[in-house]
């Protein structure tokens, strides 16, 4: 009896492995296929080789804008649950509470992935990774930083948290600056982990690199003492130009109030307006200098025919224009130094309808610059009414229009280049561009000259003089307009100059948004910041003081 049940248990376990041994031989060869497409299926995977964005750099090779390696962590709340201590020892690292943390994973319990902690250092990543919790996962990315932070914010912008361009250079060139991701297929364990790389199906492209013109020395500068000035005179908020006086190149462009790209997107989005380049504002006394020249090229006038003023008034179809003193005779270089509405009204007057609005639109003050930076507004300059008087005689000192801070630098740019206009360019220029010449050189320098009595002594601007160094320029003060019209309450003080005028090497703009207490005009509230950043752009720049004068006709300061 025995030995029956010996059998029949030897004969069922052969049977047994006779059966498992067909088995293991049917799915060998007729279902290999189906069966290595599930397990893969459930084990190999494509992945992303992260690329980073290409350096923008200034002019001399220091970084502005760099990609730095960080560290994402997610989670596969489909096929991983953390429990409450992972959840409470992982939600300080995280910087949220355990409930929060929670309560997201429970919202996502459906997903496949959700992202737990975007763009973490290395340094956290692996203090993260040292938990050993089941069912973390991490994804290398890059960011972007700032080393300028926000004194050269406006120029380079901002990327969003998926490293696309927003603001800036970074987001008018987003194309070349950013790469293309490679792929990878990898080996994964059945909780997502990677086991091994299988193969590399494309090989990461990174973005181009970009030199700007910027001079990061100077950025700082003129960024501090614009933010200096807006706090001091509790300003609303300002703006600073400036312009290589031959190549065009944008040296350093500055709006305070700024931000930092560094931080939070949310916390910029205050200061993140590029003024510089978005706002267009009547420019006031800074266009008599084209005035002038329209004059000049009329051949009614030289630097040195006398212009009556006095009273120191002028009634125009009704509208009284009036001058702070009664400045009696001026020469036409006395009346850019005086700035003289009554003098420049007359001469505008004398003049045919289109001259002073055609030598604006020559030097460029109504022209798209096409700059490099996103976001720049056109000129409004109409020429539908130049018929009446009152127009053509506002237009001369500057109402009427209304230019951006950076087109008034194109307009006086082609002053300083001897007629020559160019256009302004954030990219670093390889060689200088021919330009087009739209003045006569010779009239080009005298107005120049004119512009020397500005700040002189007797000028309109007398601080914003540099000591060893020959500076033109040109003020201006006007009031905002409000709700009901033109406001004594609210002014716009503006300086334009050039220097030095023996060899004109750089344009500056500087224009200070509503400055508050008893000094609201333009020589005394953005004159000194002229010089100032002036007197620092000469030595970075390395130019040797003047040692004699300039040999200009028409170059009389009466």
């Amino acid at each position: 009896m025995k030995a029956w049940r010996h059998h029949l248990v030897v004969w069922l376990f052969f049977v047994g492995c006779a059966a498992l041994a067909g088995r293991v031989l049917h799915l060998t060869l007729l279902e290999k296929e189906f069966l290595q497409d599930q397990g893969d299926a459930r084990s190999v995977r494509e992945e992303i080789i992260p690329s980073h964005r290409g350096v923008i750099y200034d002019r001399l090779g220091e970084p502005l804008a760099v990609s730095t390696p960080t560290v994402s962590v997610w989670s596969d709340p489909s096929r991983a649950t953390l429990s409450e201590g992972d959840i409470k020892r992982l939600a300080p690292l995280l910087q949220t509470s355990p409930r929060a943390l929670a309560e997201r994973l429970d919202a996502k319990r459906g997903k496949s992935f959700v992202y737990l902690k975007r763009r973490v250092s290395w340094r956290l990543a692996e203090r993260i990774r040292a938990l050993e919790i089941t069912g973390l996962h991490f994804r290398s990315e890059y960011r972007r930083y700032y080393p300028a932070a926000e004194t050269a914010a406006h120029v380079v912008g901002i990327t969003n948290m998926d490293d696309v361009g927003l603001e800036g250079v970074e987001l008018a060139f987003d194309k070349r600056l950013r790469g293309r991701h490679g792929r990878k297929v990898v080996l994964k364990d059945r909780l997502g982990a990677v086991i091994r790389d299988l193969d590399y199906v494309e090989a990461p492209r990174f973005g181009q690199d970009l030199a700007l013109s910027i001079d990061l020395r100077l950025q700082y500068f003129a960024y501090r003492e614009l933010k200096d000035a807006v706090l001091g005179h509790g300003a609303a908020s300002g703006s600073i130009v400036i312009l290589d006086a031959r190549s065009g190149e944008i040296l350093a462009l500055a709006n305070s109030p700024s931000y930092n790209p560094n931080a939070s997107l949310a916390t910029a989005l205050a200061g993140m307006r590029n003024r510089a380049v978005t706002d267009t504002y009547e420019p006031g006394s800074t266009i008599k200098p084209f005035a002038a020249l329209a004059a000049l090229e009329s051949g009614q006038y030289a630097a040195d025919t006398l212009i009556d003023t006095a009273p120191g008034y002028l009634s125009v179809r009704g509208k009284l224009i009036e001058d702070p003193n009664n400045y009696g005779e001026l020469t036409l270089a006395g009346v850019v130094r005086k700035s003289s509405q009554v003098g420049i009204s007359k001469v505008a007057l004398a003049l045919p309808e289109r001259a002073i609005y055609n030598t604006l639109h020559r030097a460029g003050a109504d022209t798209f610059i096409g700059s490099g930076l996103p976001g720049e507004s056109m000129a409004k300059m109409d020429d539908a009414q130049l018929r009446s008087r009152i127009v053509r005689a506002t237009l001369a000192y500057g109402y009427g229009l209304s230019v951006s801070p950076l087109q008034l630098a194109q307009a006086y740019l082609t002053l300083a280049n001897g007629g020559v206009r160019v256009s302004p360019t954030i990219i670093k220029r390889s060689r200088p561009p021919s330009g087009e010449r739209v003045f006569d050189a010779k009239l080009a320098h005298q107005v120049l000259a004119m512009m020397e009595g500005v700040a002189s002594p007797s000028g309109t601007a007398p601080g914003a003089r540099v000591a060893g160094y020959r500076v033109g320029g040109k003020t201006g003060t006007t009031r905002v307009v409000g709700r009901e019209g033109y406001t004594d309450k609210r002014h716009l003080a503006l300086f334009a100059g050039v220097a030095p005028l023996t060899e004109p090497k750089i344009v500056m703009v500087v224009v200070v948004n509503e400055p508050k207490g008893e000094e609201v005009g333009g020589g005394a509230v953005a004159g000194p910041v002229f010089s100032r950043v002036t007197e620092r752009a000469m030595r970075l720049l390395g130019v040797s003081p003047d040692q004699g004068r300039l040999l200009v006709a028409g170059s009389t300061l009466s």
